[in-house]
């Protein structure tokens, strides 16, 4: 009769299970979003630019504006908030996939926008934030003069 020594790493049982739970987290996530921003992060964020400076829409739904922060320095926008955590009254969950708690994310942005003309906006769960570019670094339309 042979004794042989249980080693917890060489557990073939949990080798499958980390596989599996690294192969779920690979294709939950989309292949061309390998970075930080990538699935599950909240609030989601679009960026991007018009003629006039950058726009950023943030999605908050069921988060009321006085419970946001929009806050910038530097280069850096922050956007910072809290979301009310439902707890059923009487019963439990069998299903729960939002969170609650405190958020925060940051946006690094170019160096020729103003931030203190930064305005934000809520309606329907959309916080919109507008940062214009500085006056010198828009485009300038230069008259030709006749010489």
């Amino acid at each position: 009769m042979a004794f042989f020594r249980f080693m917890p790493e060489l557990d073939p049982v949990d080798g499958l299970l980390t596989l599996q739970r690294e192969l779920e987290r690979a294709w939950q996530r989309p292949f061309d979003s390998w970075s930080a921003s990538g699935h599950g992060v909240f609030p989601p964020v679009n960026v991007f630019n018009d003629p006039d400076g950058y726009v950023v829409k943030v999605e908050v739904p069921g988060i009321a504006p006085d419970k946001l922060k929009v806050e910038g320095h530097g280069r850096t926008l922050t956007i910072s908030g809290s979301r009310e955590f439902e707890t059923p009254q009487g019963g439990s969950f069998h299903r729960r996939e939002r969170r609650g708690g405190e958020f925060s994310r940051s946006l690094q942005l170019p160096d020729d926008l103003d931030l203190s003309r930064t305005e934000a906006s809520h309606k329907h769960g959309v916080l919109t934030i507008r940062v214009p570019k500085r006056e010198e670094a828009k485009p300038r339309q230069i008259s030709v003069k006749a010489a």
